[in-house]
């Protein structure tokens, strides 16, 4: 058990330590693409229930809530559960990745942007296939995750793995996603210049 613990603990003792940093140094970043990828993907008529899965401080929870979704932000550091609901006024729930609470068929659409990748590759086919309950039927699920060669393990005090497309493909398909498109950020630059891998799947 504690090895499934500790990569959590000590990524998010990381992200407590350093919680007004991290905002700062990524209140601004432009990930509208991302944004659009998911709302672009989901069927219906909105406004949608979305979950922003390692919301963070709360930058796109804020900005989903403003286009009048249902927005709900989940995250394992407590100073960004505070900083989230602040920032957006939206719901927050304070959970580890390894350890969620979703229910089953909530969501419309999950916003996992630059968090899924902190999941160990042991407990990842368990964490998807908990995001495709927690989907409605048609409900889409996006991710964007930086891309590497499979690599798996610390980088400072942050744990995290690296996957290719092939590899990220493999574990997504396996919880019973369809893939519905993916490209490589930031846009426009060559693919050595590219290191964030972006995928969007349906349930």
């Amino acid at each position: 058990m504690r090895e499934l613990v500790e990569p959590s603990s000590r990524t998010l003792g990381h992200y407590e330590k350093n919680a007004e940093a991290f905002w700062q140094g990524t209140r601004d970043h432009d990930v509208s693409q991302n944004r659009a990828a998911l709302l672009g993907a989901l069927e219906g008529a909105g406004p949608f229930t979305l979950l922003d899965l390692g919301c963070g401080p709360g930058r796109d929870l804020a900005y989903f809530r403003s286009l009048g979704h249902e927005a709900v932000g989940l995250e394992g550091c407590h100073a960004f559960c505070e900083m989230a609901r602040a920032h957006s006024g939206c719901p927050v729930l304070e959970q580890d990745f390894l350890a969620m609470s979703l229910g089953e068929g909530r969501y419309d659409g999950v916003f996992a942007n630059a968090s899924l990748f902190h999941v160990p590759s042991r407990e990842l086919p368990r964490v998807l296939r908990e995001l495709w309950t927690a989907l409605r039927p048609r409900g889409v699920l996006f991710c964007s995750n930086p891309r590497g060669d499979n690599e798996e393990g610390w980088r400072g005090e942050r744990y995290g793995c690296h996957w290719d497309l092939e590899h990220w493909r493999a574990f997504v398909t396996a919880a019973g996603f369809t893939e519905v498109d993916h490209y490589y950020r930031p846009a426009g630059l060559p693919r050595e210049q590219q290191p964030w891998l972006a995928t969007v799947w349906r349930k």
